[in-house]
């Protein structure tokens, strides 16, 4: 099937009243989901969820009102996925850092109704000649998602290949806040870190990560579930995660994101990246015939 013909995505794979296939900005391929439990949208380049929201809630992952959509632009805000490295190429700097598949073309693959109420949807990266040349290796790469009152999301990574691999990657998901002063996360306490923002010296975590400025920390030993509690919304947003032991924590400040330019004025406000990753010493090596999974859960409870 031609990943590009949406009325014949959404013929094959369209679900009445809850998954539809249609044109998105640019006219990307996007497939918007609205069952009874919640809402979201995904756009076919990246496999990129976009937004995602139980009824009655707040959106939970934030999208830039300025992001860029077009051919090989990666989206700001959503969840981006990083994938084979993360951050730069650890050999070759002229690549993307966080590697192809946030920018290229995926299929789709399967779209159920599930009998809670949620849909499961998949997709499959499509490789080419140019994503081969950054990574030659026979590594198929799916990402399954289920749309309910949680968000889950597996990316798996298979080697079908005669050597083993070894992958970087990340679920580099952008969630809403009413205000990253007023925030906290838990779960990372005692953990050490790297802290990028200054020249990658190893820190320890003591307490709730707060915020006071420009933060872009590597997290390492870190599988505990991590919990933003958000006073200014009256809720905590729980990110559970298996296949990582490492946890990104990032948010630009005003400088970065305004040199970033694709964050609306004071955007950087309402948002902060917590990503499960395959970071640092934590990447994953793959045998042959082997498949690793990066699972998240994500869900929203009231703020006690």
């Amino acid at each position: 099937m031609d990943p590009n013909d949406i009325s014949a995505l959404d013929r094959r794979f369209g679900i009445a009243g809850e998954v539809v296939f249609k044109e998105g900005p640019n006219g990307q391929g996007v497939v918007e989901i609205s069952n009874g439990l919640a809402m979201a949208s995904i756009a076919l380049q990246g496999a990129h969820l976009m937004s995602w929201a139980p009824h009655q809630e707040e959106l939970v992952v934030w999208l830039s009102p300025r992001a860029k959509f077009g051919p090989g632009e990666s989206i700001r805000g959503g969840v981006p996925v990083c994938w084979p490295w993360f951050g730069p190429h650890p050999s070759d700097p002229s690549l993307p850092a966080h590697g192809f598949a946030r920018a290229v073309p995926w299929e789709a693959i399967e779209a159920q109704a599930l009998e809670d109420g949620s849909n499961r949807l998949g997709f499959r990266l499509i490789r080419s000649d140019e994503t081969y040349a950054q990574w030659p290796h026979s590594t198929p790469l799916e990402l399954y998602m289920t749309i309910g009152t949680a968000l889950e999301m597996e990316l798996v990574t298979h080697n079908d290949g005669p050597e083993p691999v070894t992958v970087g990657e990340a679920l580099h998901t952008y969630f809403q806040v009413s205000d990253i002063r007023r925030i906290a996360i838990h779960g990372l306490d005692g953990c050490s870190y790297v802290d990028k923002t200054d020249g990658g010296k190893l820190k320890q975590q003591s307490g709730a990560v707060t915020f006071a400025g420009e933060t872009d920390r590597i997290y390492l030993e870190s599988a505990a579930d991590c919990l933003i509690d958000d006073p200014g919304l009256n809720r905590r947003i729980r990110i559970a995660k298996r296949g990582s032991r490492s946890t990104v924590v990032w948010n630009p400040w005003a400088e970065k994101a305004e040199a970033l330019g694709d964050f609306d004025e004071d955007g950087y406000l309402r948002m902060v990246c917590v990503e499960s990753a395959n970071a640092a010493d934590d990447v994953a090596t793959i045998m042959p015939g082997g498949t690793h999974r990066l699972w998240v859960r994500y869900t929203v409870e009231p703020l006690r």
